[in-house]
């Protein structure tokens, strides 16, 4: 099997994060392909056994803005037809949506900070449960929302955003909460955003503070739920 893992990335400081650390654990090989510096289109959508496509701070819907979108929403929905492995995170969860023909818009209000998932009775069922608002909070940093895609199931939800989590089929999982974060190298997140925060009156010192908090117990649990979804997909694509 190949043990290559394809991460599309958008900002360098928005990595795989503690999700790394996992799959480092288990001998996967992460090969980052960096929008801006690579062409979108050059992967083989179909030759890693799983592609993870993370967040940065455009819109999933900006085509004309951005030109890279288009090409990476066709390699999305190649590697989805194929019945691939597929994660998306923040905006992946939101490209994903959109290569499902989901609508992608402005939800009308920033969620910032940290507010913990409640799960649906499926999220429960499913790896998610290792990250529920009983057993741990979670990190949001997006303005944009989706509608669920036809097919898909919901996983989990907050208060400011409905479609936070959702499966498609047995092999494709969109996050648009941030599991992968790390409290020990969130600075560059403060850093790189520091424009947004200050436009949203969200205090660095108070962010900095909570996600030092917050951080360590959500990360082992995102530990957990990652490698629980592997082992599920893993053993699916086993003839």
């Amino acid at each position: 099997m190949n043990r290559e893992v394809l991460a599309i990335r958008h900002v360098h400081f928005e990595d795989l994060g503690s999700l790394e650390l996992e799959l480092g654990e288990r001998g996967r090989l992460v090969r980052y392909l960096d929008v801006g510096f690579a062409r979108i289109e050059a992967p083989d959508p179909v030759s890693a056994s799983l592609m993870v496509v993370l967040g940065g701070p455009i819109s999933a819907a900006d085509d004309d803005l951005y030109p890279t979108l288009v090409p990476l929403l066709s390699l999305i929905e190649k590697r989805i037809a194929a019945g691939l492995p597929t994660l998306g995170i923040c905006l992946g969860a939101q490209l994903i949506a959109r290569a499902l023909g989901a609508r992608v818009y402005p939800s009308g209000r920033t969620e910032l900070g940290w507010t913990p998932l409640t799960l649906t009775d499926a999220g429960r069922a499913s790896p998610l449960r290792h990250l529920d608002g009983a057993q741990t909070s979670m990190l949001h940093w997006h303005g944009d929302t989706f509608d669920l895609p036809d097919n898909a199931t919901l996983l989990a939800s907050t208060p400011a955003c409905e479609n936070q989590a959702f499966a498609w089929g047995d092999h494709v999982l969109g996050l648009q909460c941030h599991p992968e974060i790390r409290a020990d190298r969130f600075e560059p997140w403060l850093i790189g955003n520091a424009g947004e925060l200050v436009a949203h009156g969200i205090d660095a010192r108070r962010l900095r503070a909570e996600t030092a908090q917050l951080g360590p117990t959500m990360e082992a649990a995102a530990r957990r739920m990652f490698g629980e979804w592997l082992d599920q997909v893993e053993a699916q694509s086993k003839p």
